[in-house]
């Protein structure tokens, strides 16, 4: 983490990245007790709850001995960057704000980088993906069938008239342009296979 001049090595594990106050101090390039002062007023003002975000790992020292020392979660991590007042920390707050911003508006947000590189990520992750990716599919379908089902329940509906054909094909395509912009027609030929 960090740049090549104060890069930090993080320790992930439970799917979440933990600091010591240290690695903070070096992360954010500010003093170690500057990073105390900052989680002190965390915990005072109840933004975040001291047991949930801090983990003990052993850490052998530069006297060889080892200590068992706290280590903080990324809720912590980030919001020390949100009190932290320097160049370091304007640039974490610009990074951050891009993704609630993403976030906000789009509904999602991607690091199209670590996805290609393959790193940080656990079975559970992509699991949960998948279970997400379901879930899209199957409000999707709830949506056409709400829609045809209101379609269906019109004074004048008939089911082999040309225009309800026309009806339910456009509605369809709609909905297959909405979730991977290409209509029925170009997603059969995209996927065909001439082989």
């Amino acid at each position: 983490v960090g740049g090549e001049e104060s890069s930090v090595e993080m320790r992930y594990e439970d799917e979440n990245i933990w600091l010591t106050q240290k690695m903070m101090a070096v992360l954010y390039d500010v003093s170690v007790s500057a990073i105390n002062q900052h989680l002190k007023r965390i915990f005072d003002d109840g933004e975040l709850i001291e047991s949930s975000v801090i983990k003990k790992y052993l850490i052998t020292a530069a006297d060889g001995k080892n200590y068992n020392t706290n280590h903080y979660n990324l809720q912590a991590i980030i919001a020390v960057g949100f009190k932290v007042n320097n160049d370091r920390a304007v640039q974490f707050r610009k990074w951050a704000g891009q993704i609630v911003k993403d976030y906000t508006i789009q509904g999602w947000t991607m690091d199209v980088e670590r996805l290609k590189k393959g790193t940080l990520f656990t079975d559970e992750y992509f699991d949960r993906q998948l279970e997400n990716i379901r879930e899209i599919r199957l409000s999707e379908r709830k949506f056409y069938q709400k829609v045809t089902d209101l379609y269906a329940t019109a004074f004048d509906y008939d089911k082999d008239s040309k225009t309800t054909r026309l009806f339910f094909q456009t509605v369809q395509n709609k909905m297959h342009y909405a979730t991977h912009r290409h209509t029925a027609a170009e997603l059969i030929v995209e996927r065909a296979d001439a082989s």
